[in-house]
């Protein structure tokens, strides 16, 4: 097999074509380089890659290739107990439901991901759902819902910045005034 063929120099193509904002062709190159390591037998480097090419076609704009490429990866995270993966996994789904327009679905994702990444320990990117999830609801008029979720998320911060911390004093404001 030539070398630009192996799973390991298609990885490298593709997060060249990334970096390069070259997105379909990051895309493409992640799910071959999946679609290899499969063959091989190593079904978690194969789940790793395809949400890569998830995230990449949902940067190139194809919402439901992004789509077709998650969904399969969460049984094999699942399967494998590997929560933190799967929470990412989740997070990834999340973004391509709601780029799909399935909205409720998309909710429920970002919830996953954020309970799996928190189970995890992986605060940071628990946020990031979190942060994904109150934009959603802010987008979908629920404001009230958004705020709480980005309160919650940033009460659960173990050394937030100088940034988050006037942000949650921001969120609080709201519910002060209420309870007056």
């Amino acid at each position: 097999m030539n070398d630009i063929y192996q799973p390991h120099d298609l990885i490298k193509q593709a997060k060249q074509a990334y970096e390069s904002k070259d997105y379909l062709n990051a895309a493409t190159l992640f799910e071959a380089a999946g679609r290899a390591l499969q063959t091989s037998g190593d079904e978690l480097a194969a789940a790793e890659n395809w949400n890569n090419a998830s995230v990449a076609y949902l940067q190139a704009g194809d919402s439901h290739k992004a789509l077709e490429m998650v969904q399969p990866t969460l049984q094999i995270f699942e399967s494998a107990g590997d929560i933190r993966r799967l929470g990412l996994a989740y997070g990834n789904l999340a973004a391509a439901l709601e780029a799909c327009g399935q909205l409720e679905e998309a909710y429920r994702a970002y919830q996953q991901s954020a309970d799996l990444l928190q189970q995890a320990g992986e605060t940071e990117q628990r946020l990031s759902a979190l942060q994904a999830l109150s934009a959603l609801q802010m987008k979908t008029g629920k404001q009230l819902q958004a705020i709480a979720t980005m309160q919650s998320a940033l009460e659960d911060l173990p050394k937030p910045t100088l940034k988050q911390r006037f942000l949650l004093k921001l969120l609080r404001s709201p519910w002060k005034l209420m309870a007056k």
